[in-house]
């Protein structure tokens, strides 16, 4: 079984004064919208501690891992990513930058 993993990468900048609210509403309120998505096996938040010069300041990535591309495109269209997009929508008021997803296949 080859297991793909879809990200979503938060480069940029938490807006000041808004750190707190913005790991707030990911913990309290999107984790369990990312956990009850359909055929995930696995789910990873990542905070960003330091990075390398150079590097792209991402605050925030969240990981899931599902059992196969067509399980990404199912939960990618599923009513519980859907319940959690207003959640986004208000997260992404405290934070500046872009928010990107990609989708990577496990070689290894």
């Amino acid at each position: 079984m080859a297991i793909h993993t879809r990200s979503a990468l938060f480069e940029g900048s938490i807006r000041p004064g808004c750190e707190e609210a913005f790991f707030d509403l990911v913990m309290a309120e999107l984790m369990p919208v990312w956990q009850a998505m359909p055929n995930a096996l696995d789910m990873r938040v990542l905070r960003m501690e330091r990075r390398e010069e150079g590097a792209p300041a991402l605050v925030l990535v969240q990981e899931i891992d599902y059992p196969s591309l067509e399980a990404v495109t199912e939960a990618e269209a599923s009513p519980v990513r859907a319940r959690g997009a207003p959640i986004m929508a208000r997260l992404m008021t405290l934070f500046d930058g872009t928010l990107r997803h990609v989708v990577y296949r496990r070689l290894a």
